[in-house]
């Protein structure tokens, strides 16, 4: 392209944005209108898909509730859409402590087999100090701590003597040592949860928050004494499973469930009686629901989009008639049909795209507000912020071509004598 053609268009392209904004200020309340539409359109994609890749985000980098290679085994499914299946879930028969030890025994390919449970809203009290009223109270063995993907930061882990004998020791969760100990080494401390003395033997290493909750307000105590001090009839075990590599984590799988499915006596062609989750199931299934989220953004934003492009071509409509004698007098000093077309095709590009650029920023601010809710890490979608700046593009060229066109044949005779 000549420096010549370079120039031209330069100018072109400023004259296009400066009376792109001039018809903004000229018509403020129709302008605004009209943009409105895309600002709307562009804000709901754009906030949706932010705050989904936030939620994603945390959840690809921090959702390992379960260590690698591992799957877990329990009796609902970890997330459940809608409730007309809890009932089927319900009258499942409960994973029990002989159903754990049966599986461990036989089980020949799982690096460890572990089994955990838990309850919410107990309350600790070390001398004349109480913990808070919701700390969670993990019953589990010698795995528990390595399979969610915690480690031991002080003192000893749990052993299998303890899980045999129903010691009453605990490891504790850093909030709770943040609460009682904070000046003090809380190595063989004694303490009380609902009246029962335990003796501290360890203290796992803080993991922080997830989705705006602690996950460091627990402590951990044999599964064997956790049962005999909180099992009902309602009790029913994790199992959690680590398959030695990768390349045997599907045979491992294979393995537990047909061996779950001798010992809890599943007759042959019936499905399974339990649930087995993993890391990748459980983002497949967010994945599931987001999915469903991000079609109705994207088809309530089309509709806003088209609403707003026949806004644009109004608008472009309007423009075209008021500068009648304009365009005729820049044909007549030697603008040519190009000229007035790229002209106004520009113009209506800008348009779009003021709107458009609205509608990213709020949308990016409005969909970071997850973020702050939760207390995860913000994101900005710049995929989607292109696609949007696309496509307001392509609103602006595809509704702006006919108001274009009809400025471009424009007789300038006819136009000059226009009043």
């Amino acid at each position: 392209m000549s420096k010549t053609k370079r120039s031209h268009l330069k100018n072109t392209l400023k004259e296009s944005l400066r009376m792109a904004l001039q018809a903004i200020r000229d018509n403020k309340l129709r302008s605004i209108l009209t943009l409105l539409g895309i600002t709307i359109g562009v804000f709901s994609v754009i906030g949706v898909m932010t705050a989904i890749q936030t939620l994603e985000s945390s959840i690809n980098s921090g959702l390992n509730v379960f260590g690698s290679n591992t799957f877990n085994v329990q009796k609902y499914p970890a997330i459940q859409m809608g409730g007309h299946t809890r009932n089927k879930y319900r009258n499942r028969k409960n994973i029990t402590y002989r159903q754990f030890e049966e599986l461990s025994r036989r089980a020949k390919l799982p690096l460890l087999v572990s089994v955990s449970d838990g309850r919410g809203g107990r309350s600790i009290k070390y001398k004349d100090k109480t913990g808070k009223s919701n700390l969670y109270v993990v019953g589990g063995d010698a795995w528990t701590l390595r399979l969610y993907n915690t480690f031991l930061g002080d003192g000893r882990n749990l052993t299998e003597q303890d899980v045999d004998f129903s010691r009453r020791v605990a490891v504790l969760g850093m909030d709770v040592v943040d609460q009682l100990f904070p000046f003090e080494d809380p190595m063989g401390k004694k303490f009380t949860i609902d009246g029962i003395g335990y003796t501290i033997v360890g203290v796992s290493e803080r993991k922080g928050e997830m989705f705006g909750e602690s996950q460091d307000n627990y402590l951990l105590i044999p599964i064997t004494t956790f049962l005999n001090r909180y099992a009902s009839h309602r009790t029913s075990l994790d199992i959690s499973v680590e398959a030695p590599s990768a390349e045997l984590y599907d045979k491992t799988r294979e393995e537990v469930i047909g061996l779950l499915r001798v010992i809890r006596k599943v007759p042959p062609g019936e499905e399974n009686d339990f649930e087995i989750t993993s890391n990748d199931e459980l983002i497949a299934t967010f994945g599931t629901f987001t999915n469903g989220v991000k079609l109705f953004a994207i088809a309530i934003s089309t509709i806003a989009l088209l609403v707003a492009g026949i806004g644009i071509m109004n608008i472009m409509l309007v423009s075209v008639t008021e500068r009648i004698k304009e365009i005729g007098i820049r044909k007549a000093i030697g603008a040519k049909r190009r000229d007035i077309l790229f002209q106004f095709l520009a113009e209506a590009v800008f348009l779009s795209e003021i709107g458009g650029i609205a509608g990213v920023i709020l949308g990016i601010l409005g969909g970071n507000l997850v973020s702050l809710a939760f207390n995860i890490p913000a994101v900005i979608p710049i995929d989607w912020a292109i696609i949007a700046l696309v496509v307001c593009s392509l609103i602006g060229i595809g509704f702006g071509s006919y108001p274009a066109w009809r400025a471009s044949k424009l007789d300038p005779i006819e136009s000059l004598r226009f009043e």
